[in-house]
């Protein structure tokens, strides 16, 4: 078994930021991801702008240069590749951890796919693009229903419905039409949220205005079928020729696996998990929280931006718990 000071779960800009923290303090850490590198960045839409400029995407004083002020998806893979490259980050991609448990020492036992290890303390760095939240309807399951959009192209000359309030279904509404799509969004709300970009609000709203874009609001879809789609609305219910349904309606951080870990939740609406904000340690000693997953449900609190500091306040308690 391998033993380590750090391991780190989760290859994401923040995870990779804990790695270069971790290696400026001289540990001897380990980075394990279950997917690619930036994992969650690569299933990004294909054509995705990031909100933030590309300065306050830099980590490990890596300059990040980009075409425009806010870079793409594609400059931001080739950032971060870059990045673990010129700080030799050690990676292990492809490994997912199964189980993570204390032992006898107080150390962490953890077991992946490929191996096992041990570790005085770990860093859950963890994204939650993989667990998306479903509709929970008959047909489902149907090979029509997709929960990650990635580009345009094959809905061309299609009837869509796509469901969701927020900017992911409002920008794949906008691609798709633009790209020759019929189509309707299926919203459940009373209206679009506040929270769409205001560059794009205003485009969305005069395509439904208009007729090009139809959406039905305070509306959920009941079934799906091959061919339609049964949506409930407060005129009752209606089917919908349908070749593709695009649930856009969100994801979630892996609760299961915290829960496994030990980490306790705050009784509130978001399942925040508990952790200590001056330092990220969460109610398991030396199991750090970094990143996204430190929302809870509230999965747009946290972002690259904002959350790059938890890199430098976790390893910084680690290193005022050392001895000497």
């Amino acid at each position: 078994m391998q033993t380590y000071d750090l391991i780190i779960i989760g290859a994401g800009p923040i995870g990779l930021a804990c790695g270069i923290e971790a290696q400026k303090a001289g540990l001897r850490y380990l980075i394990i991801e279950k997917g690619c590198l930036v994992n969650s960045l690569y299933h990004y839409p294909y054509n995705m702008t990031f909100f933030s400029t590309s300065d306050r995407l830099e980590i490990g004083n890596v300059p990040f240069i980009s075409n425009s002020p806010k870079p793409t998806r594609s400059e931001a893979l080739e950032y971060y590749r870059r990045v673990c490259s010129s700080w030799k980050l050690p990676v292990n991609l492809y490994e997912e951890v199964t189980v993570l448990t204390k032992n006898q020492k107080g150390e962490f036992d953890i077991t992946t796919s490929k191996n096992k290890y041990s570790s005085k303390a770990v860093v859950l760095s963890l994204g939650f693009y993989d667990l998306p939240f479903l509709l929970n309807v008959p047909g489902e399951d149907l090979p029509k229903v997709k929960h990650y959009y990635d580009e345009p192209h094959p809905y061309f000359a299609q009837k869509i419905i796509v469901v969701g309030a927020a900017n992911s279904a409002v920008d794949v509404a906008l691609e798709t039409w633009r790209k020759g799509a019929e189509v309707t969004m299926v919203v459940r709300e009373p209206a679009l949220r506040e929270s769409v970009k205001y560059w794009v609000k205003p485009d969305i709203e005069n395509r439904i205005k208009e007729g090009s874009i139809k959406a039905y609001f305070n509306a959920e879809i009941k079934s799906i079928s091959e061919t339609s789609v049964c949506i409930t609305t407060p005129d009752g219910e209606k089917i919908l020729e349908n070749d593709f349904v695009l649930a856009m309606t969100g994801y979630q951080p892996p609760f299961d696996f915290m829960n496994r870990c030990g980490i306790q939740f705050l009784n509130d609406d978001f399942h925040t998990p508990v952790y200590n904000e001056k330092t990220m340690e969460t109610n398991v000693p030396n199991l750090y929280l970094a990143g996204v997953v430190c929302g809870g449900l509230k999965t747009n609190k946290w972002f690259i931006e904002n959350s790059r500091i938890h890199a430098e306040v976790i390893l910084h308690d680690i290193k005022t718990k050392r001895p000497g």
